[in-house]
């Protein structure tokens, strides 16, 4: 009897330590397997508010250390900021499509949090990220993520005018041929000038690089260059407007550096190819593949713009004088 009792216990521990959940918010390396259990399924479609995002939230701590060996340090300091890894992070869930999983994560810095989406494939492999929602906007505006079953993230801003709803909703979807989420619907009722205010949407990523910045012609032609996840990559903006508006053109992609001073755009199932340039202070820009997709069919990604010089601050003044 005595045996036979041990023998239950022993059987009892063991299963307990096997259903027991990994912790994860130390520093010791975590299975994959593990890392995903923490995130619950999400049912789809799903809205969430920026006020909502602490209320949809698990219990469940992620350490930097444990995080960032799946979504790569460079990918969340482009993506959240260089203060990141000072961030509270817990998991918000999953959407499993197909061979994706996007893990909607929350990240908290002095009482504010941030709700960002990270794509991995069937290995695990980190493939891009967005940032869905911010609390703490003080524009007056309700904002909101409404992601549906694709999944599509259309990111939205209301706010009451007189008797009139504003409303501006952008939509974005991870596209394998760029390695990126891209925008693949805009929506707005705002007013006039508004809506015929072109949205950059790298304008408030990194600019760290030596090429990095803004190359324009006037406020409707330009180029914003930003810093890539790794060496040799630099993300991209172009549009311009031709023939007092009659012709225009739009891309954003990632372009990849050749050398000190030549880069291209070139991704899967896209004809287009465009040539960079970098001069003293400027860039040409050459289209060689057919871009026809991405603007009108009289006018070309064919011109040369100037760098435009960057306010100096404080930091920048401490650096030249040293």
């Amino acid at each position: 009897m005595p045996r036979s009792f041990a023998f239950i216990c022993l059987l009892f521990l063991c299963f307990s330590c096997k259903d027991e959940k990994a912790s994860l918010s130390g520093n010791d390396p975590v299975d994959i397997k593990d890392f995903l259990a923490a995130f619950p399924a999400m049912k789809v479609p799903r809205s969430i508010a920026d006020t909502g995002i602490a209320r949809i939230t698990d219990t469940t701590s992620i350490s930097y250390a444990v995080f960032s060996s799946f979504v790569p340090d460079s990918a969340l300091v482009v993506l959240m900021g260089k203060n990141v890894s000072k961030s509270a992070i817990k998991a918000v869930g999953k959407i499993e499509k197909g061979e994706e999983t996007y893990l909607l994560v929350n990240f908290t810095q002095n009482k504010k949090a941030t709700l960002a989406t990270f794509l991995l494939d069937k290995k695990a492999v980190y493939k891009g990220g967005l940032v869905l929602l911010k609390q703490g906007s003080k524009d007056g505006y309700n904002h909101a993520v409404n992601i549906t079953s694709e999944p599509t993230f259309i990111i939205s801003k209301e706010k009451i005018a007189g008797n009139e709803l504003l409303y501006t909703r952008n939509g974005y979807a991870y596209n394998s041929g760029s390695a990126d989420f891209i925008a693949v619907m805009n929506d707005s009722n705002e007013d006039i000038k508004r809506m015929n205010e072109i949205i950059n949407p790298i304008d408030t990523f990194a600019r760290d690089n030596k090429l990095s910045g803004d190359y324009v012609q006037d406020k409707k032609n330009y180029i914003s260059v930003r810093d890539g996840s790794s060496t040799g990559k630099y993300l991209f903006f172009i549009h311009f407007e031709k023939s007092g508006g009659d012709c225009a053109g739009e891309l954003k992609g990632t372009m990849t550096m050749q050398d000190a001073t030549h880069g291209y755009f070139q991704e899967s199932g896209d004809p287009c190819v465009i040539d960079f340039s970098f001069g003293n202070n400027n860039i040409t820009v050459k289209e060689r593949g057919n871009c026809g997709n991405h603007r009108g069919i009289k006018c070309f990604f064919n011109d040369t713009y100037r760098k435009k010089k960057e306010p100096r601050t404080a930091d920048s003044r401490k650096k030249a004088n040293k």
